[in-house]
């Protein structure tokens, strides 16, 4: 459960005000949550259609709302349906695109180097710009369900017991899956030379 700096409210509480029509309290979960939604949904799906994605975790979020029994947690229930937008989208992606292509190639605007700006000063570190692109390319070699795992425990830094009630199961089955995903990643890292 997050604090708000400056209301001092806790999410539990912006829920109950939301659940009576308060849209000024929903705003500030949104303001509080969109960044890690993006995040991992951007993990979990790539670039493409993020916008609308995170504006559908969103919305059904609003939906809900009213029948979310347990205020406090908030946060494991908007993982839930970041996960479940997230498998919707990917279905839809392999049901119109052939077999192992379930990313749109990039175009040059989205190539890394297209995000260097031309003043020297807002030049990004052509190291860091390699190696986030070594992590999502590992990233996309691994299943759904093994992504997930690492994307929410050691990108999101949420604790095993919430990974697993979030994607509804077994501990060890977290356990086991973050096991295997932390291990392919480091496999793929060491086949580019990266470690």
């Amino acid at each position: 459960m997050l604090a708000d700096n400056q209301a001092g409210t806790t999410d539990a509480e912006l829920v109950i005000q939301c659940q009576r029509g308060d849209r000024t309290a929903f705003r500030q979960l949104y303001r509080r949550y969109q960044q890690r939604v993006r995040s991992t949904l951007y993990q979990l799906c790539g670039s493409e259609m993020l916008d609308d994605l995170v504006q559908e975790v969103f919305l059904r979020v609003w939906k809900g709302l009213p029948n979310l029994q347990k205020p406090s947690y908030f946060s494991t229930w908007l993982y839930r349906i970041s996960w479940n937008v997230a498998t919707d989208r990917r279905r839809q992606l392999a049901k119109t695109r052939p077999e192992g292509e379930l990313y749109e190639e990039t175009s040059e605007d989205d190539s890394p180097m297209s995000k260097i700006a031309s003043r020297p000063q807002d030049t990004p570190d052509l190291m860091k710009l390699h190696y986030q692109d070594l992590v999502q390319r590992s990233l996309e070699c691994l299943s759904l369900e093994h992504r997930v795992v690492l994307v929410l425990h050691d990108l999101e830094d949420l604790p095993q017991k919430e990974v697993a009630k979030i994607l509804n199961l077994p501990l060890g089955t977290v356990k086991s899956r973050l096991f295997y995903a932390r291990h392919e990643i480091r496999k793929f890292l060491q086949q580019q030379g990266a470690i």
